[in-house]
Protein backbone atom coordinates (compact mmCIF):
# COMPACT_ATOMS: atom_id res chain seq x y z
CA UNK A 1 0.00 0.00 0.00
CA UNK A 2 1.64 3.41 -0.96
CA UNK A 3 3.08 5.52 1.74
CA UNK A 4 0.83 8.53 2.54
CA UNK A 5 2.80 11.55 2.83
CA UNK A 6 3.00 13.53 5.70
CA UNK A 7 2.54 18.08 5.41
CA UNK A 8 5.35 19.80 6.94
CA UNK A 9 2.39 21.81 8.74
CA UNK A 10 1.84 18.21 9.72
CA UNK A 11 4.97 18.57 12.39
CA UNK A 12 5.50 20.07 15.57
CA UNK A 13 8.25 21.63 17.02
CA UNK A 14 9.23 20.00 20.70
CA UNK A 15 12.31 19.90 23.08
CA UNK A 16 13.48 23.54 21.77
CA UNK A 17 17.03 24.20 22.95
CA UNK A 18 17.95 21.16 22.93
CA UNK A 19 21.92 20.26 21.27
CA UNK A 20 22.31 18.06 18.38
CA UNK A 21 19.48 15.99 18.43
CA UNK A 22 20.73 13.49 15.93
CA UNK A 23 18.39 10.56 17.30
CA UNK A 24 15.26 9.15 19.42
CA UNK A 25 14.05 6.70 21.47
CA UNK A 26 10.92 6.09 23.01
CA UNK A 27 11.02 3.00 25.50
CA UNK A 28 8.18 0.50 26.46
CA UNK A 29 6.91 2.86 29.07
CA UNK A 30 6.57 5.64 26.69
CA UNK A 31 9.11 7.69 28.13
CA UNK A 32 10.96 9.69 24.89
CA UNK A 33 14.54 10.31 24.84
CA UNK A 34 16.91 12.10 22.76
CA UNK A 35 20.71 12.49 22.26
CA UNK A 36 22.06 16.06 22.78
CA UNK A 37 25.59 17.15 22.73
CA UNK A 38 25.64 18.62 26.57
CA UNK A 39 24.65 15.41 28.58
CA UNK A 40 24.39 11.45 28.60
CA UNK A 41 21.01 11.81 26.89
CA UNK A 42 17.75 14.21 27.16
CA UNK A 43 14.61 13.03 28.32
CA UNK A 44 11.41 14.32 26.38
CA UNK A 45 8.54 15.52 28.29
CA UNK A 46 4.88 15.66 27.99
CA UNK A 47 4.24 19.42 26.70
CA UNK A 48 7.46 19.64 25.21
CA UNK A 49 9.96 20.28 27.08
CA UNK A 50 12.94 18.42 27.91
CA UNK A 51 15.45 17.42 31.02
CA UNK A 52 19.27 16.77 30.41
CA UNK A 53 20.37 13.49 32.28
CA UNK A 54 23.95 12.16 32.72
CA UNK A 55 27.16 13.54 32.68
CA UNK A 56 28.50 14.33 28.71
CA UNK A 57 31.04 11.61 28.44
CA UNK A 58 31.76 12.31 24.47
CA UNK A 59 29.42 13.86 21.52
CA UNK A 60 26.37 11.65 21.86
CA UNK A 61 25.46 10.97 18.13
CA UNK A 62 22.73 7.62 18.26
CA UNK A 63 21.25 6.09 20.46
CA UNK A 64 18.89 3.45 21.12
CA UNK A 65 18.14 1.15 24.02
CA UNK A 66 18.72 -2.85 25.04
CA UNK A 67 15.75 -5.05 26.75
CA UNK A 68 16.53 -3.70 29.69
CA UNK A 69 15.83 -0.27 29.35
CA UNK A 70 19.20 0.88 29.19
CA UNK A 71 20.05 3.92 26.56
CA UNK A 72 23.33 2.59 24.17
CA UNK A 73 24.98 5.71 23.16
CA UNK A 74 27.21 5.75 20.25
CA UNK A 75 29.70 8.48 20.26
CA UNK A 76 30.38 10.70 16.97
CA UNK A 77 34.05 11.76 18.76
CA UNK A 78 35.33 13.54 15.33
CA UNK A 79 32.60 16.18 15.93
CA UNK A 80 35.15 17.65 18.50
CA UNK A 81 38.03 15.92 17.54
CA UNK A 82 38.41 13.10 20.26
CA UNK A 83 37.16 9.56 20.74
CA UNK A 84 34.35 8.02 19.56
CA UNK A 85 33.48 5.22 22.25
CA UNK A 86 30.02 3.33 22.72
CA UNK A 87 28.76 4.04 26.11
CA UNK A 88 25.98 2.62 27.97
CA UNK A 89 23.71 5.23 30.18
CA UNK A 90 20.88 4.28 33.15
CA UNK A 91 17.82 6.50 33.34
CA UNK A 92 17.03 4.51 36.09
CA UNK A 93 20.38 4.22 38.17
CA UNK A 94 22.37 6.96 36.52
CA UNK A 95 25.22 4.56 35.66
CA UNK A 96 26.94 5.74 32.60
CA UNK A 97 29.29 3.36 31.62
CA UNK A 98 32.06 3.01 28.42
CA UNK A 99 30.86 -0.68 26.90
CA UNK A 100 33.57 -0.02 24.04
CA UNK A 101 36.59 2.40 23.33
CA UNK A 102 38.82 -0.12 20.52
CA UNK A 103 37.64 -2.98 18.82
CA UNK A 104 40.83 -5.32 16.89
CA UNK A 105 43.27 -2.68 18.50
CA UNK A 106 41.30 -0.14 16.06
CA UNK A 107 40.20 2.86 17.97
CA UNK A 108 36.68 4.24 17.96
CA UNK A 109 36.80 7.75 16.71
CA UNK A 110 33.39 7.86 14.76
CA UNK A 111 30.67 5.37 16.80
CA UNK A 112 27.47 6.32 14.76
CA UNK A 113 24.94 3.93 15.37
CA UNK A 114 23.67 1.31 17.38
CA UNK A 115 21.40 -1.49 17.32
CA UNK A 116 20.60 -4.65 19.55
CA UNK A 117 19.02 -8.10 18.56
CA UNK A 118 16.98 -10.12 20.39
CA UNK A 119 20.32 -12.07 21.49
CA UNK A 120 21.68 -8.81 23.20
CA UNK A 121 24.47 -8.10 20.19
CA UNK A 122 24.89 -4.46 19.68
CA UNK A 123 25.25 -3.51 16.21
CA UNK A 124 27.30 -0.21 15.65
CA UNK A 125 28.65 1.68 12.83
CA UNK A 126 32.38 3.69 12.81
CA UNK A 127 31.84 5.81 10.47
CA UNK A 128 35.50 7.05 9.51
CA UNK A 129 39.00 7.69 10.70
CA UNK A 130 39.38 10.91 9.10
CA UNK A 131 41.12 13.82 11.44
CA UNK A 132 38.20 16.35 11.08
CA UNK A 133 34.77 16.65 9.95
CA UNK A 134 35.18 18.02 7.17
CA UNK A 135 36.99 15.51 5.62
CA UNK A 136 34.85 12.43 6.90
CA UNK A 137 32.70 12.44 3.33
CA UNK A 138 35.07 12.75 0.97
CA UNK A 139 34.00 9.12 -0.23
CA UNK A 140 37.26 7.47 1.90
CA UNK A 141 36.65 3.41 2.38
CA UNK A 142 37.78 3.16 5.85
CA UNK A 143 34.24 2.75 7.71
CA UNK A 144 33.28 -0.37 9.15
CA UNK A 145 30.25 -1.81 11.56
CA UNK A 146 31.52 -3.74 14.29
CA UNK A 147 29.06 -6.04 17.01
CA UNK A 148 29.80 -5.89 20.70
CA UNK A 149 28.18 -9.67 22.27
CA UNK A 150 26.56 -9.88 25.82
CA UNK A 151 29.90 -12.05 26.49
CA UNK A 152 32.35 -9.17 25.91
CA UNK A 153 33.83 -9.98 22.55
CA UNK A 154 33.83 -7.68 19.93
CA UNK A 155 34.74 -7.79 16.33
CA UNK A 156 34.76 -6.15 12.73
CA UNK A 157 32.23 -7.45 10.92
CA UNK A 158 32.03 -5.43 7.76
CA UNK A 159 35.19 -3.10 6.44
CA UNK A 160 35.78 -0.74 3.61
CA UNK A 161 32.87 1.24 3.72
CA UNK A 162 31.85 4.76 2.19
CA UNK A 163 30.93 6.33 6.11
CA UNK A 164 28.46 3.39 7.35
CA UNK A 165 25.71 5.50 9.36
CA UNK A 166 22.06 4.21 10.61
CA UNK A 167 21.65 0.58 10.71
CA UNK A 168 18.27 -1.45 11.27
CA UNK A 169 17.35 -5.01 11.59
CA UNK A 170 15.04 -6.98 9.33
CA UNK A 171 12.01 -7.89 11.74
CA UNK A 172 12.86 -11.30 11.31
CA UNK A 173 16.92 -10.84 11.91
CA UNK A 174 17.80 -12.12 8.93
CA UNK A 175 19.38 -9.29 7.55
CA UNK A 176 20.97 -6.34 8.88
CA UNK A 177 20.76 -2.81 6.73
CA UNK A 178 23.60 0.05 6.67
CA UNK A 179 23.21 4.03 5.29
CA UNK A 180 26.39 4.26 3.43
CA UNK A 181 26.23 8.06 3.26
CA UNK A 182 28.82 9.03 0.88
CA UNK A 183 27.46 6.01 -1.49
CA UNK A 184 24.00 7.86 -1.27
CA UNK A 185 22.51 4.06 -0.82
CA UNK A 186 21.70 1.31 1.52
CA UNK A 187 23.56 -1.74 1.90
CA UNK A 188 22.20 -5.29 3.52
CA UNK A 189 24.46 -7.94 5.03
CA UNK A 190 22.68 -11.42 6.09
CA UNK A 191 23.12 -12.33 9.46
CA UNK A 192 25.72 -15.36 10.09
CA UNK A 193 25.68 -17.43 12.96
CA UNK A 194 28.13 -16.02 15.75
CA UNK A 195 26.71 -12.57 15.45
CA UNK A 196 28.69 -12.15 11.56
CA UNK A 197 27.95 -10.74 8.81
CA UNK A 198 28.11 -12.22 5.23
CA UNK A 199 28.88 -10.15 1.99
CA UNK A 200 26.70 -6.93 1.67
CA UNK A 201 24.84 -5.87 -1.32
CA UNK A 202 23.15 -3.12 -1.99
CA UNK A 203 19.14 -2.43 -1.14
CA UNK A 204 16.97 -0.58 -3.52
CA UNK A 205 19.15 2.30 -5.49
CA UNK A 206 20.94 4.85 -5.73
CA UNK A 207 18.85 7.84 -3.69
CA UNK A 208 20.86 10.68 -4.69
CA UNK A 209 23.71 12.62 -5.82
CA UNK A 210 27.18 13.54 -4.01
CA UNK A 211 28.20 17.20 -3.87
CA UNK A 212 30.20 18.49 -6.75
CA UNK A 213 33.79 19.93 -6.84
CA UNK A 214 33.06 23.49 -5.17
CA UNK A 215 29.13 23.12 -4.93
CA UNK A 216 27.91 25.07 -1.35
CA UNK A 217 25.89 22.62 1.04
CA UNK A 218 23.21 25.18 1.01
CA UNK A 219 23.05 25.78 -2.89
CA UNK A 220 22.26 22.94 -4.53
CA UNK A 221 19.02 21.47 -6.18
CA UNK A 222 17.43 19.32 -3.04
CA UNK A 223 18.52 16.48 -4.87
CA UNK A 224 21.35 15.02 -2.37
CA UNK A 225 21.49 11.45 -1.63
CA UNK A 226 23.77 11.72 1.42
CA UNK A 227 22.06 9.00 3.97
CA UNK A 228 21.91 9.36 7.37
CA UNK A 229 19.41 6.78 9.98
CA UNK A 230 17.01 4.29 8.57
CA UNK A 231 14.26 2.30 10.70
CA UNK A 232 11.68 -0.16 9.55
CA UNK A 233 7.67 0.63 9.43
CA UNK A 234 5.40 -2.36 10.50
CA UNK A 235 4.41 -2.98 6.52
CA UNK A 236 8.19 -3.33 5.67
CA UNK A 237 8.68 -0.38 4.76
CA UNK A 238 12.70 0.63 5.20
CA UNK A 239 12.44 4.71 5.71
CA UNK A 240 15.82 6.50 4.92
CA UNK A 241 16.77 10.17 6.31
CA UNK A 242 18.70 12.38 3.57
CA UNK A 243 19.35 15.14 5.94
CA UNK A 244 21.19 17.44 2.66
CA UNK A 245 18.37 17.48 1.41
CA UNK A 246 15.60 17.88 3.93
CA UNK A 247 14.26 14.99 2.76
CA UNK A 248 12.94 11.02 3.93
CA UNK A 249 12.04 8.49 1.72
CA UNK A 250 10.84 4.99 2.29
CA UNK A 251 12.15 2.20 0.13
CA UNK A 252 9.48 -0.10 -0.14
CA UNK A 253 9.73 -3.96 -0.23
CA UNK A 254 9.81 -4.40 -3.44
CA UNK A 255 12.48 -1.87 -4.03
CA UNK A 256 10.80 1.10 -4.89
CA UNK A 257 11.28 4.56 -3.46
CA UNK A 258 8.46 7.00 -2.25
CA UNK A 259 9.30 10.02 -0.64
CA UNK A 260 7.07 10.85 2.50
CA UNK A 261 8.41 13.95 4.07
CA UNK A 262 10.29 17.16 2.19
CA UNK A 263 10.54 20.38 3.07
CA UNK A 264 12.87 21.81 0.35
CA UNK A 265 13.07 25.13 2.13
CA UNK A 266 14.46 23.51 5.50
CA UNK A 267 12.47 25.84 7.67
CA UNK A 268 10.82 23.13 9.43
CA UNK A 269 12.07 19.59 8.50
CA UNK A 270 15.96 21.01 8.62
CA UNK A 271 18.68 18.46 8.01
CA UNK A 272 16.59 14.94 9.32
CA UNK A 273 19.17 12.57 10.63
CA UNK A 274 17.15 9.63 12.25
CA UNK A 275 13.55 8.22 12.89
CA UNK A 276 11.71 6.64 16.01
CA UNK A 277 8.36 5.30 16.39
CA UNK A 278 6.45 5.46 19.97
CA UNK A 279 3.31 5.88 21.21
CA UNK A 280 0.52 3.21 22.43
CA UNK A 281 -0.05 1.68 18.79
CA UNK A 282 3.63 2.83 17.65
CA UNK A 283 2.67 5.72 14.90
CA UNK A 284 3.54 8.72 17.01
CA UNK A 285 6.98 9.58 14.77
CA UNK A 286 10.15 11.59 16.14
CA UNK A 287 12.79 13.23 13.41
CA UNK A 288 16.22 13.86 15.07
CA UNK A 289 18.48 16.59 13.70
CA UNK A 290 21.63 17.07 12.88
CA UNK A 291 21.48 21.15 12.91
CA UNK A 292 17.57 21.91 14.28
CA UNK A 293 17.62 22.70 18.08
CA UNK A 294 14.54 20.77 18.76
CA UNK A 295 12.56 17.59 17.77
CA UNK A 296 9.78 16.97 15.21
CA UNK A 297 6.64 14.69 16.38
CA UNK A 298 3.86 13.66 14.03
CA UNK A 299 1.53 11.18 13.25
CA UNK A 300 3.01 8.37 11.30
CA UNK A 301 0.34 7.19 8.40
CA UNK A 302 1.71 3.79 9.76
CA UNK A 303 3.00 1.93 12.62
CA UNK A 304 6.68 1.49 13.38
CA UNK A 305 8.73 -1.54 13.52
CA UNK A 306 8.80 -2.94 17.28
CA UNK A 307 12.59 -2.88 18.34
CA UNK A 308 14.11 -5.11 21.16
CA UNK A 309 13.06 -3.12 23.97
CA UNK A 310 9.13 -1.95 23.01
CA UNK A 311 7.94 -5.77 22.71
Amino acid sequence: MPLSPIPTEAFEKIALGIDRPEDIVVGRDGRVYASDHRCAVAELLPGGAFRRLGPKGGAPNGINMDAQGRIVIANFGIYDREAGPLQRFDPVSGEHETLLAEVEGRLLTSANYPVIDRAGNIWCANSTHAETWPQALDGREDGFIFVLRPDGTADVVADGLKFPNGLALSADEAFLFCAQTSGADVLRFPILGGARLGTGERYGPVLGRLMRPGESADNHGGDLGYTDGIGFDAEGNLWVCLPAANKVVAITPDGAVETVIHDPSGKIVNHPTNVAWGGPDLKDLYIGSIRADYVLKARSPVAGQPQIHQL
